[in-house]
């Protein structure tokens, strides 16, 4: 009995031993990934200390050892763009990689303008998405993860995928037109890496060496390698929010009472009415947080019955759950994706129908964007559902609790997204960030500067481009020069173009009033591909940006500017006269100014303003009107000439 447990034990030593000694992969390098071409390429993985390990790639065989720790590591030799090829991975087992491709790989990075999917714009772009079959260009999506104790040396999930008219619902948006500007320019595969998150900061993208120059992020990074803590305070915060629903819910009367607010046989008349799409605070519940129940009759077609019928309603702040004929269709968490729910066929019916929304208003001004779809669709038929609608308060609260967003402190993110890339040989990166940074904007060109100057340091590939987006215009128009923290911002983001090797793309022209994140993705992605044209593929040629200040000079009760990137000469776009240039005295008071084309400069000046110090031009959240562009049709990047 004991020799047969010795030899059952030595048996399942042996395999445990075996199985320890399996060479691993990181998660990037696997079936159907994009090597960079024209480069030598790195090769790494993990097996047991000392193990041998052999590579056969492209009728070329290489040899590596692990070192102590079981880490191993080869470089291919630069290839030129082609296959599908296979990789074969030798030890103590074999791996075998298939539809492998060489061409150029771009990451992208920064916060929810570069993460949306396509599937978010598909209203925008039916067509590009059903026509996408195109097997050279292909995307990894990195899971959303952070640490602050330790920088990741893989990603717990991904794979790389490639584009079908199902998988391109899960691409950047941005990222995909812009691969699609460059395949179709040059031809050659393009891998992206998705490695963005909705409201990060920048300074969560940087590494704690990197964080040395900024003394109070690096306290915060600090802080949070206590685990204890960190845990002690996710904890915390959940249980003061659940607290707050919880409270909420049981002093909602629209869910308390007997017959609920959303049953179609709820008595609803004595409710008041308001206008759909707006604010409740302009409409009769000014400064009101909590619950606030609508109800409205529609009319349905027989046409519109026994077939699903899409419901859109815009956007809401913040919350909202939807029910149809009492019915439950839909709810959305938060207050930026548009809400799309579908109501199966048999829950309407010809003649009235009932929807009801109940709205969680949690901080700031509840209700509904204006300008946005408020409709009922099926087919070619087409229900407005937007005019006046009953409401009702189902109770108030106070603010929700606020909570710490680990995801978006100091090193977080670098440690978590960045570090496993780093072997990852790459053609360069695209950034669409700083929504988060608009408070800040003092010190976001210091911030932004080191983030690409510390991912070069740590990919150890010199001054790969980096091409960055500017935001875009957001928010109300205001009709008199005034300050804006998105205008400083912008600026901060075009005083980093003094970083080598960096272009931006101008979206002043293609953003939204209503909404952060603007459908016009695909002339995001156009603009950013101009650039890594004359960046990333030495096109001297192209015309790669707008006009970009450079510097002033004074004459009397004028200001004559001078620009770059004029390409073919400036033009005031559909001949209007110029407009959002502002001009101030040394009392910094702003006002409206004349402005005239002059032998390819701008001339600026303004009744009153006889000793003019300084200019402004689309410093606005939302710069209205804007129209300085180059006869390319790009328009000129926002600026004070303060400080320059």
């Amino acid at each position: 009995m004991k020799r047969k447990f010795i030899i059952v034990f030595v048996f399942l030593l042996v395999a445990v031993i075996k199985l320890h000694a399996q060479i691993r992969l990181p998660r990037l390098v696997s079936d159907s990934m994009v090597l960079q071409r024209d480069a030598p390429v790195k090769i790494w993985g993990w097996a047991s200390a000392g193990e041998a390990v052999t590579i056969a790639f492209n009728k070329k065989t290489y040899h590596a050892t692990t070192d102590a720790s079981g880490k191993w590591q080869t470089v291919l030799a630069a290839t030129k763009a082609g296959g599908p090829y296979t990789m074969e991975i030798s030890g103590s087992n074999k791996l075998l990689l298939k539809d492998i491709l060489l061409g150029d790989v771009w990451v992208c990075s920064g916060q929810s303008n570069m993460e949306l999917p396509m599937s978010r714009v598909i209203d925008r772009y039916p067509n590009e998405i059903a026509t996408a079959n195109n097997a050279k260009i292909r995307l990894f999506n990195a899971p959303k993860t952070y640490s602050f104790t330790d920088a990741n040396t893989d990603f717990n999930a991904g794979s790389w995928i490639t584009t079908t008219p199902q998988s391109i619902l899960n691409f950047t948006a941005v990222g995909y037109f812009f691969a699609k500007s460059l395949y179709e320019k040059y031809h050659i595969p393009i891998g992206l890496i998705n490695v963005s998150l909705g409201g990060s900061p920048a300074e969560a993208w940087l590494s704690e060496d990197a964080l040395q120059e900024f003394p109070a992020y690096l306290q915060t990074a600090n802080k949070y390698k206590d685990g204890n803590l960190v845990k002690q305070t996710m904890q915390s915060d959940a249980a003061a929010s659940n607290d707050w629903y919880t409270k909420l819910w049981q002093s909602d009367k629209g869910m308390q009472e007997t017959v609920k607010w959303y049953e179609p046989n709820y008595n609803s008349s004595n409710w008041a009415t308001m206008s759909i799409p707006g604010l409740w605070d302009d409409q009769g519940l000014k400064n009101t947080l909590g619950v606030v129940w609508f109800r409205k009759e529609v009319d349905i077609p027989a046409s519109m019955l026994n077939k699903p019928v899409l419901l859109r309603l815009g956007t809401i702040i913040d919350r909202d759950s939807v029910y149809v004929n009492g019915k439950f269709v839909g709810t959305t968490g938060y207050q930026y994706p548009p809400r799309k729910y579908t109501i199966p066929a048999g829950i309407l019916h010809e003649g009235k129908n009932n929807i009801t929304i109940r709205v969680i208003n949690y901080a700031g001004k509840g209700g509904f964007t204006k300008e946005k779809p408020y409709q009922l669709i099926a087919d070619n038929n087409v229900v407005d559902i937007s005019g006046k609608w009953q409401y009702q308060l189902g109770t108030t609260a106070q603010p929700i609790p606020g909570s710490t967003t680990f995801q978006y402190q100091p090193e977080g993110l670098y440690n978590g997204m960045i570090a496993p890339l780093l072997n990852y040989r790459i053609k360069g990166a695209i950034w669409f960030q700083g929504e988060s940074n608009t408070g800040r904007a003092g010190e976001y060109t210091k911030l932004f500067s080191k983030v690409i100057t510390t991912w070069r340091e740590k990919w150890q590939q010199g001054n790969f481009p980096f091409l960055f987006v500017q935001l875009a215009n957001y928010m109300e128009a205001k009709k008199q020069p005034s300050e804006s923290g998105w205008a400083a911002l912008r600026d901060a983001q075009r005083r980093t173009l003094a970083v080598p090797n960096t272009a931006m793309a101008v979206t002043i022209d293609i953003g939204e009033w209503n909404d952060l994140h603007p459908l016009n993705k695909q002339d995001v992605g156009k603009r950013l591909a101009l650039a890594a044209q004359r960046l990333a593929y030495n096109d001297k040629k192209i015309v790669y940006s707008g006009p970009l200040y450079e510097s002033m000079q004074s004459e009397g009760n004028k200001i004559i500017l001078t620009f770059s990137n004029t390409g073919s000469g400036l033009i005031a776009k559909d001949g209007k006269p110029l407009a959002q240039f502002a001009i101030a005295g040394s009392d910094q008071k702003f006002v409206w100014a004349n402005a005239v084309i002059e032998n390819n400069k701008v001339v600026v000046s303004a009744p009153g303003i006889e000793h003019p110090v300084v200019v402004r031009y689309a410093w606005a959240d939302n710069p209205e009107g804007a129209n300085l562009y180059n006869k390319e049709g790009l328009p000129a990047s926002p600026f004070t000439t303060a400080g320059h």
